[in-house]
C-alpha cells in the first residue's frame, strides 16, 4: 500500500506521514497540488489523501487532474473548513471515499484507508 498525502499545512501533513509510517504504512507527502502532480509522474500510489482547500488548486480540482494520470486511484478528503456543500460535492464524485474534518484522527484515517483499499480488492 502506497499513500500520497497532499496538504498545504507542512506540520500537519509531515506529522500524518510520520505517524502512518510508524504503523507500517508507506506514506509520502507534498504540500501543493503542483508537487503532487509531479510525484504522480514517477510513482504509483494506491490512494491520495487530499486537503479540500489549498492555494492555487483545491482538492477536488487536484483529484480531477490526478484521474487523468491515475484513473484507478482512490481518494480521501480532509479539511479544517468544511461545510455541507463541500461534503455533498465530495460524495457526488465517483471514487470519493471519505470526508474527514481536521484535526484528523490518525486511527480513523487509517481505518478509512484500509476500508477504501479493501473495497477496491472486492470490486476487482
Amino acid at each position: 500500500m502506497k499513500i500520497l498525502l497532499v496538504d498545504d499545512e507542512h506540520e500537519l501533513v509531515s506529522a500524518l506521514a510520520e505517524r502512518m509510517s510508524m504503523r507500517g504504512i508507506n506514506a509520502e507527502w507534498v504540500s501543493s497540488g503542483k508537487d503532487a502532480l509531479e510525484k504522480l509522474q514517477g510513482t504509483a500510489y494506491d490512494l491520495a489523501v487530499l486537503d479540500m482547500k489549498m492555494p492555487k488548486i483545491s482538492g477536488l480540482e487536484l483529484r480531477k487532474k490526478i484521474q487523468e494520470i491515475r484513473p484507478e486511484m482512490k481518494y480521501i478528503f480532509m479539511t479544517g473548513h468544511g461545510s455541507s456543500d463541500d461534503f455533498n460535492a465530495v460524495y457526488s464524485e465517483k471514487n470519493a471515499d471519505c470526508y474527514l474534518m481536521k484535526p484528523v484522527n490518525i486511527d480513523l484515517l487509517i481505518e478509512k484507508i484500509n476500508q477504501s483499499l479493501e473495497e477496491t480488492e472486492i470490486e476487482v
